[in-house]
């Protein structure tokens, strides 16, 4: 799979509005058949900082992403809303889900 997790620092005014603002590409991206899931989570240490945890099947699924319109619409919606170029981190892993965590075992 295509793992990627991005942090996107938004300007003070929106940050509270950030889910709304990200909400139409949000569920467009989700809808996309090669999504395995598209997860924002507010920065407990940093307010304005959003971190977004994603996952897509394969190189085509990620590259369908990054071809479609609703990425395209972003492209242009969204940097009005943040204060820096997000950053990124991008890798292909062998795997197709979460691993759990041997360290913190949980009885069941």
């Amino acid at each position: 799979m295509i793992f990627i997790t991005a942090k996107f620092r938004v300007l003070p005014e929106h940050a509270d509005r950030w889910a709304e603002i990200s909400a139409e590409f949000t569920q467009a991206t989700r809808n996309e058949p090669g999504c395995l899931w598209f997860q924002w989570s507010r920065s407990v240490d940093e307010p304005n900082e959003y971190v977004l945890v994603e996952a897509f099947r394969d190189d085509e699924a990620g590259g369908a992403h990054v071809k479609s319109e609703h990425f395209k619409a972003a492209q242009q919606s969204l940097p009005p809303y943040l204060a820096e170029t997000p950053r990124i981190l991008n890798m292909t892993i062998p795997q197709d889900d979460w691993s759990r965590l041997g360290e913190m075992t949980v009885p069941e």
